[in-house]
C-alpha cells in the first residue's frame, strides 16, 4: 500500500533521511520507532506529501503522494503538535473539514460525538492537550481515510481514551481496510497494536520486519552450568550476564537452530524467554552509540 524507495532528504548540511526503503502492507498497522532525531517525523511528512524528496519516491497504491490533492483526500494525518485555526471552535473546524474532504461522513460524526464529549462552541485554543487529541481523532476518522498517519498519537490521552481510540482504529482496519502508519516512543503500546515494525537510526531504516518474526529472531536464553561457562562463540550473543551458575544471554538467530546449538553446551537448564519490543529496540541499537557502559555514566 505505502512504498518508500530510496528516500533521501537534507536540510542544509544536515541529512535527515538516507536512502530510506519501507513497505507498509494494506490493512496493516505499521510502527516506526527510533531515538529522537532519527528522522521519523521527516519520513512521516514525506508520506503525507508535505515535504519534497531530494531523491527517491513515496507512493500509495503505486501513485506518487506529493502534489496529488486527489490522493491526499484519502489520507488523515495527526501530528504530535496539533494545529487548529487560532480562533476556531470545533463546529468551525468540522465545517472546514466538510469543505476540504468530499468523503466527510456526517453519519459517523453523529456516532463519534458521544464518544468524544467536547464543547463544540468553545475555542479550541482553550482545550487541554488531551481534548485537542480527541478533536483531531474525531475529525480524522470522519473523513473515512484509506491511510491514517499518526505521530505520537496517544500522548496526552488517559488510559480509557486510549482504549476507545484504538478500538475505533482497529474497527477501520478490519472493516474498511484502512492502513495505519504510526510513530511513537511508547514501545509497549506499539507491541500490542502493530503488525510490522521499522527501526530508524540517524536517518536510515536499520531494520524492518513483521513483529512476530522480529520477536522470533531475537530472544533471551537462560543456561545453567555445573562448572565454568563453555565457549559460546557458536551463538550470536548480543548481551551476556551471569548470576552464580546461571548465564543470561540475548541472542539473535533462528530459534530452533539456536536451541539446538545451546543443547550441545552441556547445560543443566535451557530456558527460552521472549523479549519485549522495547528490549529488542535497545539491543538492536546497542552497537550504534546507544549502548550504556560505565564510561557513559
Amino acid at each position: 500500500m505505502i512504498k518508500v524507495r530510496g528516500l533521501s532528504k537534507s536540510f542544509g548540511d544536515f541529512q535527515a533521511l538516507r536512502d530510506v526503503n519501507i513497505t507498509v502492507p494494506k490493512s496493516s498497522v505499521y510502527g516506526i520507532v527510533g531515538p529522537n532525531g532519527s528522522g521519523k517525523t521527516t519520513l512521516i511528512k514525506h508520506i503525507v506529501g508535505i515535504l519534497i524528496p531530494d531523491r527517491g519516491s513515496v507512493t500509495i497504491g503505486d501513485i506518487p503522494v506529493y502534489d496529488n490533492p486527489i490522493l491526499k483526500e484519502s489520507i488523515a494525518y495527526i501530528p504530535d503538535d496539533i494545529y487548529f485555526f487560532p480562533q476556531a471552535d470545533l463546529t468551525e473546524m468540522i465545517n472546514f473539514y466538510r469543505q476540504v474532504y468530499p468523503s466527510f461522513n456526517d453519519e459517523r460524526l453523529q456516532k463519534l460525538i458521544p464518544i468524544f464529549p467536547l464543547d463544540h462552541h468553545s475555542p479550541l485554543r482553550r482545550f487541554s492537550r488531551g481534548m485537542k487529541k480527541h478533536a483531531a481523532f474525531m475529525l480524522a476518522l470522519c473523513i473515512m481515510p484509506k491511510v491514517l498517519v499518526l505521530d505520537e498519537p496517544m500522548d496526552g490521552l488517559d488510559p480509557v481514551a486510549r482504549r476507545k481510540v484504538w478500538s475505533l482504529i482497529f474497527q477501520d482496519v478490519s472493516e474498511r481496510h484502512t492502513t495505519v502508519f504510526i510513530s511513537s516512543h511508547n514501545l509497549r503500546e506499539l507491541e500490542d497494536v502493530c503488525d510490522c515494525v521499522g527501526i530508524m537510526h540517524k536517518g536510515e531504516v536499520v531494520l524492518e520486519r513483521n513483529l512476530d518474526e522480529l520477536q522470533n529472531n531475537i530472544f533471551k536464553l537462560q543456561l545453567a552450568f555445573r562448572q565454568e561457562v563453555p565457549d559460546l562463540s557458536n551463538l550470536t550473543v548480543l548481551s551476556q550476564n551471569q548470576v552464580g551458575s546461571v548465564v543470561h544471554l540475548v541472542v539473535r538467530g533462528e530459534k530452533e537452530q539456536i536451541i539446538s546449538q545451546a543443547a550441545q553446551l552441556d547445560s543443566m537448564m535451557i530456558d527460552v524467554l521472549p523479549l519485549s519490543l522495547e528490549e529488542i529496540f535497545i539491543h538492536e541499537l546497542g552497537g550504534m552509540d546507544y549502548g550504556i557502559s560505565s564510561t557513559n555514566i
